[in-house]
């Protein structure tokens, strides 16, 4: 490049002129390569609102649409403080691509939509509520239908992504359950341990742990815990699935993706939700034997044999009874979020928030549902 190409800037200033001016003449090359210098002198160049600024680009060699951008910013840029600028000596060219750039900038931003309403907001609500509604009821049909062709021909059901889900929401979550189960009959007993001193009915911290745990507290919390562990992590699989479009490559080769993802999961979930429920009942219990030995003096031996007395078969049967419920709102919320996920992995957390807080709302309605039905059955 001879010295002549170099893109070249010279600042002409009048002050004395009414009004003041100032003159840029344009030379060389103002091509990507060598306009870094001349952007720096560009961005500093500042003139009083009202004066005149006139850019001469007749000795302008070579203009590629970098060099045109620099030109446009800058002629926006005063403009827009007020000067009045105008571009002279161009080549047709070379003015025709500055058109263009300028054409193209986007320099205005579109302006953001104004917030709506509050009883547009929450129509919008209401609707996009209706709307996901619908969808559930759709996706539960749905794969209602496609577990009564399971049972009408077993040998569809994929056994192997069953006890796969098994393992990973049954067995491996055995830790958790037990440790909070555990202390929660610990917290349970000893609130009580006090109010049952005063009246000096020590022995009845037998009944208020065992119908707690069984009845109410074990497949509530056994649930939530599945919920927050294992429909999250339904979601996050199937939703990272969808977006890496693997879901359409499975239906491309012919296998239907709730019959492979789904329907494992939930009978995974049927059969385990009841057994951690039972080992919640068991750690529950330990733990409120353990306070009440400590804080009232009631032996193992007399726990025991109190807590046969206090609880029989059907308070055990109630609270296991519930669980297979909880099992199928935890997998087909958990499944349903996942495939509403699209776009990218923001959509993947996203739709794992709002499947945990989901799946734990509608188990706690669930078990309200539960506890007004037995009551009202007497049982």
């Amino acid at each position: 490049m001879t010295v002549e190409q170099i893109a070249q800037l010279v600042i002409d200033t009048d002050s004395a002129a009414v009004p003041p001016s100032v003159a840029v003449r344009c030379a060389g090359a103002w091509t990507v390569r060598g306009i870094a210098p001349l952007e720096r002198q560009l961005s500093a160049l500042s003139c009083p609102a009202g004066s005149a600024l006139v850019i001469d680009g007749s000795a302008i060699a070579v203009l590629d649409t970098a060099g045109a951008w620099l030109l446009h910013r800058t002629v926006h840029a005063q403009k827009e403080s007020g000067a009045d600028v105008r571009v002279t000596g161009l080549r047709p060219e070379f003015d025709t691509l500055l058109q263009l750039v300028a054409t193209h900038a986007g320099t205005v931003r579109p302006a953001l939509p104004a917030p709506p309403g509050l009883l547009a907001g929450i129509g919008q609500q209401v609707w996009n509520s209706l709307h996901g509604a619908s969808g559930m009821l759709a996706f539960i049909g749905e794969s209602a239908l496609i577990f009564f062709r399971s049972l009408i021909q077993p040998r569809r059901i994929r056994w192997r992504p069953v006890l796969h889900n098994l393992q990973s929401a049954g067995f491996e979550a055995l830790p958790i359950v037990g440790l909070l189960s555990f202390l929660m009959g610990v917290v349970i007993a000893y609130q009580g341990a006090d109010q049952l001193q005063r009246f000096g009915a020590n022995i009845f911290i037998v009944d208020l742990v065992g119908l707690a745990m069984l009845r109410e507290l074990s497949p509530l919390l056994t649930a939530i815990i599945v919920a927050g562990r294992s429909g999250s992590a339904y979601t996050a699989q199937i939703g990272t699935m969808k977006i890496s479009e693997e879901i359409d490559a499975l239906r491309t080769i012919g296998v239907g993706p709730q019959e492979l993802l789904v329907l494992p999961k939930i009978l995974a979930l049927v059969i385990a939700l009841p057994l951690l429920t039972v080992y919640a009942d068991v750690a529950g219990v330990l733990g409120g034997m353990i306070m009440a030995r400590s804080q009232l003096d009631v032996g193992f031996v007399l726990f025991l044999d109190r807590l046969g007395e206090a609880i029989d078969l059907s308070t055990l049967l109630t609270g296991v009874g519930k669980t297979p419920v909880f099992a199928v709102i935890i997998a087909l919320v958990g499944c349903y979020q996942g495939f509403r996920a699209s776009g990218s992995a923001d959509s993947v957390g996203r739709q794992t928030t709002t499947s945990v807080v989901q799946a734990i709302f509608l188990v706690i309605v669930a078990d309200a549902l539960f506890s007004v039905v037995f009551n009202w059955l007497d049982i």
